[in-house]
This record gives structure tokens, sequence and C-alpha cells, in this order.
């Protein structure tokens, strides 16, 4: 038995509506050890190369990690993964809240879904951990709120954990999330449409916290540590921003550094800042919160009352969706911000790619591109938040234009045609997310390289440069500060930590240590790091990814900014080029972004690569 585990593993075949529980390998465990490194080893060997994610050839994993659900400090997190529906490439969504500590709780290191089933179904696993194919017909359709809701009373338990889809993952919608406790969200890279794939509306899950199916190594010693960490740590100056703003403080610091997305990227400063900044939304704060045992509690409960939106209380918003929904659309209303937070919640869809497309589609309407019967009857004009309403609702359930929109930023490109794709902000197929490169150069190293497409949290390169001591406009060293991070995140989302710790290596040791008994050096945990990177590499090199969809799009290559310290700056492909070829060098890729042999046998990974012919 591996300590910090529930030991279980469980393949549901949701074709054949049966489950197997295996116990994972103690070997395996402590070289992927959890969260994303387990699911990426799993979605290696379990997939076929180039199946369309959207049959039932696909696999969904649900996993979580040694440190989930012990009430460390921003613990309470797991990872889906699947082949993602809009980039083609691997890809895992990091989520919190209560549903995969619960599913720790249980006894399940991960949850492996395959096949499709017949009809809409939920699965129920109850307080002993057996599985129940549910018939969830009477639900599909409906929104994930009321969703949870009647699924709760259905099983019998107030207190049961659901992770459900709604209408835009049940109608395939690329952008689709799968959503935890309400407004928690797996969001990014589709998974939710992998769900809605499988006929699979939600996952409840009853557990004891009481009565944990897993043990620690040092449990004694465990709960000695972590007193004093969160004593020492958490409550310091150092985690001041998240008790008290959250990640809305972002929005000021973006604004001041030129990096806030405005009206599709035309500009890195919102003169509507302030009205959609953590000020506002500290009026409407009802109260703080926090995901399961977390001592940072940087969750902001909001209520708002408007007669044009009606009266929500919701969990946030972020200031992705603030940035995304509200600045890349022109929106400077946080009360509208919050109604297009709360529906889109509800509807299922990450909030990210939704206001990149929306903003996208506005800037295509002004410009010509696209018309009012184009879009059935909305006027897509930035600032319109009641537009920005009509035209997500249309995406969620694929009406008219919104079912081009579905499809995200790229296929809108090639739909539309022409000059489109010159200010379309995407890579792989991911939309961009809320923080412009052109004032942070890093970031574009960062969004290029990522394994899921353009992401922000795979290295958040700008705390260190626009935000920190670093030239954020030089190309110099940013290809170390993006392998470094990149190298770190991987092992916290295996673990699985929340992005808001700011851990190191050798405090994560530490923790490692007391709860499984492992005695790991900071530079065992780096090569894992930095191993799981690569093999997810070569599931995206298998897929047929190299160099050339390691891109930044045109506008932001080649268009300045108009304000801000990045003003009448471009990106310029020679400092990008540059950056990517210190970049693979540094890594021990190829000039094509191909892991060398080399860098594969001091990685331990020629098996996996002998195994898939691979190419170098």
């Amino acid at each position: 038995m591996a300590y910090g585990y529930g030991n279980r593993i469980a393949y549901v075949d949701l074709t054949r509506r049966k489950v197997k529980i295996r116990k994972p390998r103690e070997s395996l465990l402590k070289e992927y050890i959890g969260g994303k490194g387990l699911a990426a080893k799993l979605l290696y060997d379990m997939l076929p190369p180039r199946i369309d994610p959207l049959s039932p050839a696909n696999i969904l994993v649900f996993a979580v990690g040694p440190l989930t659900g012990t009430g460390a400090p921003a613990s309470a997190r797991g990872v889906i993964a699947t082949k993602s529906p809009a980039t083609g490439t691997f890809n895992d969504s990091n989520g919190g809240g209560f549903f995969t500590s619960y599913m720790k709780i249980a006894g399940f290191d991960a949850i492996v879904f395959m096949g499709r089933a017949e009809k809409p179904t939920y699965i129920y696993v109850d307080h002993d951990g057996k599985f129940h194919f549910r018939d969830a017909s009477q639900y599909w359709g409906w929104g994930v709120f009321a969703t949870e809701e009647a699924l709760r009373e259905e099983v019998g338990d107030k207190d049961a954990k659901v992770a459900a889809i709604g209408p835009a993952g049940e109608n395939l919608v690329k952008i689709a999330g799968v959503v935890v406790d309400k407004h928690h969200i797996h969001a990014r890279g589709g998974v939710g449409a992998v769900m809605g794939s499988k006929n699979l509306k939600a996952v409840v899950i009853s557990a004891d916290p009481k009565n944990p199916r897993f043990e620690l190594a040092d449990p004694d010693g465990f709960n000695e540590y972590n007193r004093w960490y969160i004593k020492e740590k958490i409550f310091s100056e150092e985690y001041a921003w998240a008790k008290n703003g959250g990640t809305p403080s972002i929005v000021e610091w973006s604004n001041n550094v030129g990096v806030f997305p405005t009206r599709n990227f035309q500009d890195g400063v919102f003169e509507e800042w302030e009205e959609i900044s953590a000020d506002v939304l500290k009026r409407f704060r009802t109260s703080k919160a926090a995901c399961y045992r977390c001592s940072i509690a940087c969750r902001n409960l909001v209520k708002v009352k408007d007669p044009r939106w009606g009266e929500f209380h919701i969990d946030g918003p972020e200031y992705e969706t603030i940035a995304m929904v509200g600045g890349s659309a022109g929106v400077g209303d946080f009360k509208a911000i919050v109604s297009l937070n709360a529906l889109l919640d509800d509807m299922g869809m990450d909030s990210i790619s939704a206001g990149n497309i929306v903003g996208y589609v506005m800037e295509l309407y002004e410009k010509g591109y696209l018309t009012k019967k184009d879009l059935n009857g909305v006027e897509a004009k930035f600032g319109d938040p009641e537009a920005e309403y009509e035209l997500i609702k249309m995406m969620a359930h694929r009406i008219g234009f919104g079912d081009i929109m579905a499809e995200g930023v790229k296929g809108i490109a090639a739909y539309v045609g022409g000059d489109a794709y010159k200010f379309a902000i995407e890579t792989k197929g991911l939309e961009y997310p809320a923080y412009d490169p052109r004032g942070s150069v890093s970031m574009a190293l960062a969004y290029a390289t990522a394994d899921r497409g353009a992401c922000h949290l795979r290295a958040w390169s700008i705390a260190e440069e626009a935000f920190g001591e670093l030239d954020p406009f030089t190309p110099e060293g940013k290809a170390e500060v993006v392998i470094r991070l990149q190298d770190l995140n991987t092992i916290k989302w295996s673990m699985v930590w929340c992005d808001f710790i700011a851990i190191n290596y050798e405090e994560m040791a530490k923790y490692l240590k007391l709860a499984t008994g492992w005695d790991m050096t900071v530079e065992d945990l780096r090569w894992r790091g930095e191993r799981i990177w690569n093999l997810i590499r070569l599931f995206n090199v298998r897929e047929g990814f190299t160099r050339k969809d390691d891109y930044v799009p045109y506008r932001i290559l080649n268009e300045p900014l108009k304000s801000g310290p990045p003003a009448g700056k471009v990106l310029g492909r020679e400092k990008f080029e540059k950056m990517l070829d210190d970049y693979y060098r540094l890594r021990g890729w190829d000039k094509n972004g191909i892991p060398r042999k080399g860098k594969l046998r001091s990685l331990r990974l020629t098996k996996e690569a002998r195994k898939l012919e691979y190419p170098a």
C-alpha cells in the first residue's frame, strides 16, 4: 500500500456499463506522483494516435494527488485530463472546490471514463465506493445549477459532491468545461465537450470526511508541519492579497503595466478598469470562502441585483473572467460581468475562451466581416453586455452563428476567411487568456510552448517580469524562466497544489515525505517535473505537433499596443524566434521542437518513445 493514496483507479466503461477497480503500482505513483503526471501517463499509454477527441475512443481522466484532501493549504485540487477537442493536444484542466477532495476521501486516485453511454447517464459513487449507472435523460438540457441540486436530492445525500456539464458540454461546444460545486470549473480545452460526447451528464460522489480512505505515512508529523506552515507562511503578509481582494486585484496590476486585454487585444489599458476592479467587487461581496480545508480562503462570494439581469449570488468573478468577459468585450459594468459569469457557469463554459471569442466576434462585426443578419439579429458592438449575453447563449446551444462560435476563434477565422486570421488571438486553437505578451514578452513564449495551447498557468512568468524585476521587453533569459516555471508547476499539479500557493521544491518534498514516506530530494522532484513535461511533449509530437504549432498570433507579433508602458512596441518575429530557439536548446529538443534521444535517455523515456515509433 502506498501512503498518501487511495490505492485505487476505477476504469468506467460507459459502453458496457462495467467498472473495474485496480490497484496502481507504487512505482507508477512514485514516478508520476498523481494528478497531472498520473493522468498524462494514463493518456499516453491508453490512447492510440490520432483518434477523434469526441469519439468513444478518447478517455476522460479525473485524477487527484497525494496532497489532495489532506488539509494542506491550497491542496483541495484535482485535474480532468483528455485529448482536447479544441486543440488536438494533451489537455489537463485543474479545479478546486470540494468534489476532488471527496473523490480522494472516497479512496480513488483516478477515475477513467471510457467509451460512450447509450443514453444520457450519470455516475453515482456511494458511501461504500460502489459505482452506479443512473439514467440522466430527464436532466439533459438542464443547466449546471439545477442539475446539481436535483442529483443531490435524487441520491439522497445533501452533502454529495457533483461534477456536471451544462448545455455547452451536451452540444459539444469546444470550450465547454466540467463544473463542480456550481462555480468551480475545469474549464479549458473542452473537457466538458468530451464528457458530453460520452453522454455523461454528471458524476456524483458521497464520502465521509471523518473517515478518509487513505492513510498518511506520518500523520502526527504531517499535522505538526502543516500547522507550522499555515501559521508562518499562509498567515504572513505574502498571502494578504489573496485573502483581501483575490485575483480581481490583478485588474489594477495589469492595467498599470499595459497588458490588460481591451477590445480583443487592440490595447492593453482599459479606460473603465476602475469600474470592474477589486474595490468594486468588495462593495458586492457578502463573504469570503475557501475550498475544502484550505486556509488561504481566496474566494469572493458576491451578490448583485439589477433590473436588467435579476439577482445573482456567485463565487467570483475571478480576474480572468473580469478581463476577458469584461475588458476584451469592452464591458465596464461589474454587475453585467457577474451575470455573464453566472450564465457561463450554468451553461458550463470556459469564461476565458468565451470572452475571447465574443471580443473577436465584436471586432469582426465592427469591421464589417459579419452583419447583424449573420448574428441572428444581434448588434455585436463592443461595450454591449446584452449583446454579449445573447452571443454566449447562441454559442452554448449552437444556434445560428453560435454553431461557428462553438468551434473557437481559430474555427471562426477559418470560416470567415480573408484577413480575419490577423486578429484571431489563439495558439494551437486555444484562445489567449488575460495577459498581453507585448507588455511581457516571456508570456509569448509561455503561451506558445504550453502543452495545451495558450495557457498562462503553465508558466506565469509575468510575475517575475512585468509584475516583477525583469525587463519585460527583452528576450534575454526568458526561456530559462519559462522552463523553470513549467517544470515546477508540473509537479505542483501532480501533487496537487493550487496555483495560489507559492510553494518551493524543498517544501513540497517535506510535505510529500510526511504524506507518503518517500524521501525525495529537490532534484528528484525537479527531474520528475521535467520528465512529465517531456512525456506530454511526446504525446503532442505523436499527434503531429512541431515547431510550426508553437506560434504567436499575427496581432501580437506585428501590431503595437497603444497605451501604457508597452505603447508603440511590437513583439516582432526576431525576438520571438530567439526565445523559442533558446527554449528548445535548453530543453534538449531539436530545432523542430522534438526531444532529442539523449534527453529522452536522461529522463528514462526511451521506452515510451520507441513504443510509439517516435520519429527522432
